[in-house]
C-alpha cells in the first residue's frame, strides 16, 4: 500500500514539472504584458515643463498688524538722492506734521510694480499734491542700489521718494510680509502690495492687497480718499 502510494505521489510531481510554468506575463493585465520575463525595458511618462504663471499668494484671508487709527512705528529707510549720496529717513521726517501716502510694493524690477503702481503714482502725483498730499513714497524689500537702479531704468525724478527696507524691518512691524520662499523666482519675504495715507504717524486710510494683488492700491484709489 505504501509503495502504491509513493508511486502516486511520484507521478503527480513529474506530471506538475512538466507544466507550463506561470510567468508575469499570464497574470498581468493585457495593456501590461510588456513586463515579461524577458525584461522588456519599462515604458517611462516624459515629464511636461511647468508652464502655470506664478501666483503671488493664496492666502484667503488679508490680515496685517497695522490698522487705521494706528501710530507707525519709526522705522528708517535708505535712498540715494539726487547727488548720488546714500541718505536715510524715518516715519518721523516723512510724516511729522505732515500728510503722506505711503505704498509698498513686493519687488522692484517686477512686472505689476514696473508697469502699473509706481507708474500711476507717478502720473497723478501733481494731482494727489494738489490734494494737500506733501510726500509720496514707494517701499520695497530690496536693497537701496537696487532701489536706484529701477528708479534710473523708469527714469523717474522726485516726484515719488523710492524707499528702501532692505532687511525687511518696517515690513515686519506692521505684519504686511509677503512668504513667496515657495516661488522658483526666490523672491524669497517681500511686502504685501497696499497703500496708506498717514497724517502725522497716523494711519488715516490703509488699502491692503492680498499678497501681490493690484486692485485697490492704485494712484486713483487714493485719490478717491482725499
Amino acid at each position: 500500500m505504501a509503495a502504491a502510494t509513493a508511486s502516486l505521489s511520484f507521478s503527480r510531481l513529474l506530471s506538475s514539472a512538466t507544466k507550463p510554468h506561470l510567468t508575469s506575463a499570464s497574470i498581468l493585465p493585457h495593456n501590461h504584458r510588456y513586463l515579461t520575463s524577458s525584461f522588456s525595458p519599462l515604458r517611462i511618462k516624459t515629464l511636461r515643463p511647468y508652464n502655470h504663471p506664478i501666483k503671488y499668494s493664496t492666502t484667503p484671508k488679508i490680515t496685517a498688524t497695522i490698522s487705521v487709527g494706528d501710530k507707525l512705528p519709526d522705522a528708517t529707510f535708505s535712498y540715494f538722492d539726487a547727488e548720488d549720496d546714500l541718505q536715510t529717513a524715518t516715519i518721523s521726517d516723512l510724516t511729522k506734521s505732515k500728510k503722506a501716502i505711503l505704498f509698498a510694493v513686493p519687488g522692484a524690477f517686477t512686472p505689476t510694480c514696473s508697469q502699473k503702481h509706481l507708474p500711476g503714482f507717478v502720473e497723478k502725483s501733481g494731482e494727489l499734491k494738489a490734494k494737500g498730499v506733501d510726500t509720496i513714497a514707494c517701499i520695497s524689500v530690496n536693497d537701496a542700489f537696487v532701489m536706484k537702479a529701477w528708479k534710473a531704468d523708469l527714469k523717474i525724478g522726485d516726484e515719488v521718494l523710492l524707499l528702501s527696507d532692505g532687511n525687511g524691518d518696517f515690513t515686519r512691524a506692521i505684519g504686511c510680509e509677503l512668504d513667496l520662499s515657495d516661488k522658483p523666482v526666490g523672491l524669497g519675504v517681500r511686502s504685501r502690495r497696499y497703500a496708506m495715507l498717514v497724517e502725522d504717524g497716523i494711519v488715516k486710510v490703509l488699502n491692503l492687497e492680498e499678497g501681490g494683488a493690484f486692485t485697490s492700491s492704485g494712484a486713483d484709489d487714493m485719490l478717491k480718499t482725499l
